[in-house]
């Protein structure tokens, strides 16, 4: 983004604050996509808690929930650590940590979600500003490519699902495009819905 931070000031999901708060600029890649390769551009508080930014993620991104899911950094990995879940014994429970915390020096890391598809997210830290204001919500600058369905089978179910879903006479094509309820266009993205998603976050 070639503008300052401090621009986003008076936008919708902004406020004037007594005191300055850092925020950073991320950028959320989707691994293994392609034509269009699917990303994202959001703004969050340095200091949301890993467990909010799960959430922030999924929504940015487009995803349903209701996989497991995992951040790892140069310096750990985090997850949700719940009664009952099957996690490898050092994975630290997300909910205590901040995203500035985890980073510490680093300035990327992954966030895993769905073990079972595997859809590995590249997050870059682009910029770091402190602002005179604070953000009531996570903020969408921009981004590209239609997100996924939940349970396509990862890369190549998804490589699968575009190709049938692309060519009536396909031998899938009937049965995805039922499977997904309608159409599906790799290309659509809206910043504003990916909002309006957002806007129901409270930070």
């Amino acid at each position: 983004m070639s503008t300052p931070l401090h621009a986003l000031a008076g936008k919708p999901g902004t406020k004037r604050a007594g005191k300055t708060g850092e925020v950073y600029q991320l950028r959320i890649d989707l691994r293994g996509t392609k034509n269009p390769k699917v990303w994202r551009r959001i703004v969050v508080p340095a200091t949301i808690k890993l467990s909010l930014l799960h959430v922030v993620l999924l929504r940015a991104m487009g995803w349903g929930g209701g996989h497991m899911h995992e951040f790892t950094f140069a310096q750990g990995s985090y997850a949700s650590v719940e009664p009952g879940l099957d996690l490898p014994f050092d994975v630290q429970d997300e909910s205590r940590v901040s995203l500035r915390n985890a980073l510490k020096a680093s300035a990327t890391f992954t966030w895993l979600y769905d073990y079972g598809d595997n859809w590995q997210h590249k997050v870059k830290v682009e910029r770091a500003e402190v602002m005179g204001f604070a953000l009531k919500h996570p903020l969408c600058i921009t981004g590209q490519g239609a997100c996924p369905p939940d349970d396509v089978g990862g890369e190549p179910g998804f490589e699968n699902f575009l190709q049938a879903m692309a060519d009536p006479a396909h031998p899938e094509h009937d049965e995805l495009t039922g499977w997904y309820g309608g159409s599906f266009d790799p290309a659509a993205f809206s910043a504003d819905d990916v909002q309006a998603q957002l806007d129901e976050i409270k930070l």
